[in-house]
């Protein structure tokens, strides 16, 4: 008997390499015992896998490959035995998968099945809830899955949630997104997440609302959302009230009388003022002044003033961060406050005269949550983005600069007008179409970014990053001013 022991619950190369190895010196399945490190073997000691025998090669098809490294997700303990037994018989079989027929194939199947319902269930019911404050805010949320599929599932949050820090938090494993990357960690416990929101009585308020009884189908909602998830939802504790009184309500609605549409009324707000991509540029002193007056989205309610960019009108190096801060918003001026400290510090290492630099945001006014005294930064949203790219435009329109520097995932998105995820795309300049054929773009993190980061080694790393992320941008200076 081979006791094959892994390192852990999904290693599928460990898997694939045992598998291939014991294959090839001709150990059928029911000689092999699978086990995970750390786990229970029995009465047996692990066993040394067997050199893989070059003589005795098989090749199996791509659908299998794929298929296996989904079904190991899987919790089912007999999933490596199963995976080995469909092996074991592909050899000799090359046209296995595509007998639907096939008990074995049909197995695993029903494994990576299950494994992508899950993966679904987290997508849809994982909500986050603000965590800590200041430089240590983020949103987090606790989920407990099924199948092992936290690195699986990751990448939709990091593309949705791409211009926040947050952290999902499972028993078995963690991830935690910071703008760049995703860090994963062991297990935790429920009790480490936060157990409520400052604004989950107006999503149940909301939720309570928009709730119509006479389109309630209970199966079908339980269906689509089993009654497990519905404890980590902020409007869980409604949905037993709101089912038991549907009948009421629905009655309710058919007696009463039908409702004459509302009037359109004038909004008494201050109308939205728009910059107009069109406009011509101007000098940078016209459209700051503009831009003072700014009313494409609500942040300028609560605002102090816009803070526009700041730098030489000619600029051969534009800095584009995300938003501006609370030193910032009473200032009036770009980078003034802690972030803008460590920013000046890595110019200056990097080689870079800030004062020959322009420095600008995606965003033009702070976004914040009081709290008490404190006001906390919050991450623009998509439109806010949008609503404030405008002006962007036509700063990087007057300015004409040779390389455009995004410094953070919101600063990202408004240089290339999507999502643009930065641990994908640093390191490396990148033509800027939109700004003409000669301009670059560098992408690299946003400063605050370090300060966030709890370990002094981890830090100092990313610090060094970032510094060579700005000598990439002082060394394109220095190659254009020799031509």
């Amino acid at each position: 008997m081979h006791v094959i022991s892994l390192d852990n619950e999904t290693d599928f190369n460990g898997w694939r390499n045992a598998a291939r190895a014991l294959a090839s010196n001709g150990i059928a399945p029911n000689d092999v015992t699978w086990t995970v490190a750390g786990g229970d073997a029995g009465l047996f000691t692990p066993s040394a896998i067997p050199a893989f025998d070059t003589e005795q090669s098989f090749n199996v098809p791509a659908a299998f490959v794929q298929l296996a490294k989904t079904a190991i997700l899987n919790r089912n303990p007999e999933r490596f035995a199963l995976l080995y037994g469909l092996l074991w018989r592909l050899r000799t079989h090359p046209r296995l998968m595509g007998a639907a027929t096939d008990a074995d194939v049909a197995r695993v199947q029903t494994l990576a099945k299950e494994v992508r319902r899950d993966e679904h269930k987290m997508h849809a019911f994982v909500r986050f809830r603000e965590f800590g404050r200041g430089n240590d805010f983020r949103f987090v949320a606790w989920f407990e899955p099924d199948h092992h599929i936290v690195e699986l599932a990751a990448p939709f949050f990091e593309r949705r949630f791409a211009d926040m820090a947050w952290s999902i938090l499972t028993p078995d494993r963690c991830a935690h997104w910071d703008g760049c990357k995703t860090i994963f960690t062991p297990g935790a416990l429920k009790s480490d997440a936060p157990s409520s929101d400052p604004l989950e009585d107006i999503w149940r308020t909301y939720y309570a609302n928009i709730f119509n009884p006479a389109r309630l189908k209970i199966k079908a909602m339980q269906a689509e959302m089993p009654k497990k998830y519905w404890r980590n939802l902020p409007e869980a504790p409604l949905i037993d009230t709101l089912i038991a009184k549907a009948g009421l309500m629905t009655q309710a609605m058919i007696d009463s009388e039908a409702s004459v549409p509302r009037a359109s009324q004038q909004r008494r707000d201050e109308p939205m003022k728009s910059p107009s991509v069109h406009t011509k540029p101007g000098s940078l002193a016209t459209i700051r002044a503009e831009a003072a007056d700014c009313r494409s989205c609500h942040l300028w309610k609560d605002a102090t003033q816009t803070v526009f960019g700041e730098g030489p009108n000619h600029a051969p190096i534009m800095l584009v961060g995300e938003q501006p801060g609370d030193k910032e918003d009473l200032a009036g001026k770009p980078f003034v406050g802690p972030a803008g400290q460590v920013l000046n510090r890595a110019l200056e290492e990097a080689g870079l005269d800030r004062d020959k630099v322009y420095v600008t945001n995606a965003v033009k006014h702070f976004k914040f949550v009081p709290r008490g005294k404190i006001r906390l930064h919050q991450k623009p949203n998509t439109p806010e983005i949008k609503a404030c790219r405008p002006w962007y435009k036509r700063e990087l329109a007057s300015i004409k600069p040779a390389l455009v520097v995004a410094m953070g995932a919101t600063a990202a998105q408004t240089v290339f007008g999507k999502i643009t995820p930065i641990g994908k795309n640093r390191g490396h300049l990148i033509d800027l179409d939109e700004a003409g054929p000669e301009t670059k773009a560098l992408v690299t993190v946003h400063p605050s970014y370090l300060l966030r980061l709890p370990d002094e080694d981890a830090k100092a790393r990313e610090y060094a990053n970032f510094v060579k992320d700005l000598k990439l941008a002082a060394s394109f200076l220095h190659k254009l001013n020799a031509a």
